[in-house]
């Protein structure tokens, strides 16, 4: 508990208060929970104390673990080596909100620090600052990236060798309640599979590279970046085989081409058999192939840009009124279009060529085009079962009316000769 006895709250000052006879001047701060207060002889040194100042005392039991930022540092000696450029540009940017803890030892980064951390995170977020700030920053729906980028450092300092003695008992700090409070608004509805209606108008719309490009990125399941980084050198149309073996890696900051990778993402070459769609885009694009340049997909020799692309497709999304974004939607589309021919995920598997089942039943789950469609179906059977139902009532119905006229007719006999006896007798 804070003692501010004697001082005066200074207007205007955060957690700053100013003696009335010393003219010192006390700086309070809370952190997870404890108060921490120092006194000092000018305002600036208590400003700048309660602005540096992370609850750390001298005298505290010393880590023995290393800082996050030293693992991070490591980690990007070690493992961004097999990491693909674009991932390491990503998991850079992500990682700028964990400067503000990376001077602290691994094993002080508690679940009440990135509780701490979370809620001033999305606070910032959500302010006006932030908000109108610039052109897309103002899209962030949640803290997920960032808290699943801590778990992979984590992840990786406890399998790493080099910090096995340090790591045997540490738990990673990042708990569920962590993935719940860094909400900051619903995330936007987006369809990420294009349908096959609307992949012939999108084609339609295209203009001849991209449209060939396109269809054969839907056609092969392929990335974006392998399709532009596909080489004639590794396609045979006499045998009908072309090999998914190389990949364009691009500067997502200006979406320029950097490099071709020797490999796609999952390291493996995927074989592709030449359909007679594929070997008329290859045929096409065999008039443009150019000298001393192995790429299908090039402009005067030079590989494709990522920022062409995706103007071109967005030209076309909208132009065509299509309800969709990005460039990923072809192969999401072909994934859910080999599930519904195919009849599984081995159908998705062979297309997309994903060794991962769970991943390969994401890009392909259903999507509102397939709840529409059930729903069309199970109400067709419901009015077909209704109108059976029905049927058998109104034939029930019938019957029991024929029942009951013949019963009323011979009741009104028995009457009539009731009635004529009893007259007869009168």
């Amino acid at each position: 508990m804070s003692n501010k006895k004697g001082y005066r709250k200074l207007s205007g000052q955060v957690g700053i208060y100013k003696h009335l006879s010393s003219k010192n001047y006390l700086a309070i701060k809370k952190i997870d929970g404890k108060v921490h207060q120092k006194t000092f002889s000018s305002i600036h040194d208590a400003k700048q104390w309660r602005k540096a100042f992370t609850g750390e005392v001298a005298g505290d039991k010393k880590s023995s673990c290393s800082t996050l930022k030293f693992v991070w540092q490591t980690m990007q000696k070690v493992h961004f080596p097999l990491l693909a450029t674009t991932t390491k540009a990503i998991w850079l940017r992500r990682y700028g909100p964990w400067k503000k803890l990376e001077h602290l030892p691994m094993d002080k980064i508690t679940p009440s620090r990135v509780t701490k951390f979370a809620q001033d995170l999305v606070e910032y977020y959500k302010s006006d600052f932030y908000q109108t700030s610039g052109r897309g920053r103002a899209a962030r729906c949640n803290l997920n990236n960032e808290l699943n980028l801590f778990v992979t450092i984590f992840n990786w300092y406890k399998e790493s060798e080099e910090f096995e003695k340090e790591t045997l008992h540490l738990t990673n700090s990042i708990k569920k309640k962590h993935k719940k409070m860094g909400f900051i608004k619903p995330t936007p509805d987006k369809r990420k599979k294009i349908t096959l209606e609307h992949a012939l108008i999108f084609f339609h719309y295209l203009k001849p590279l991209y449209r060939n490009l396109a269809k054969m990125q839907f056609f092969t399941a392929g990335r974006v970046g392998e399709i532009a980084g596909l080489q004639w050198s590794n396609i045979d149309l006499d045998n009908r085989r072309l090999l998914i073996k190389h990949s364009c890696i691009w500067d997502m900051t200006h979406k320029t081409f950097v490099e071709l990778k020797p490999f796609p993402k999952n390291k493996e070459p995927r074989a592709v058999y030449i359909t007679d769609e594929i070997k008329e885009v290859l045929k096409e694009r065999l008039a443009f192939k150019a000298k001393d340049c192995d790429y299908v997909f090039h402009v005067e020799g030079k590989p494709l840009n990522y920022g062409t692309i995706q103007l071109n497709y967005r030209e076309t999304q909208r132009k065509g009124k299509l309800p969709y974004s990005g460039t990923h939607i072809l192969r999401h589309g072909m994934a859910t279009l080999a599930r519904k021919v195919g009849g599984g995920l081995d159908a998705v598997i062979a297309m997309t060529g994903h060794k991962d089942i769970k991943l390969a039943d994401h890009y392909s789950k259903c999507d509102e085009n397939d709840q529409k469609e059930i729903s069309v179906k199970i109400m067709e059977y419901i009015k077909k079962q209704n109108q059976f139902e029905m049927k058998t009532l109104n034939e029930n119905e019938d019957d029991e009316f024929v029942l009951d006229a013949k019963e009323a007719e011979h009741t009104d006999n028995v009457i009539s000769i009731f009635s004529k006896k009893k007259t007869s007798n009168g």
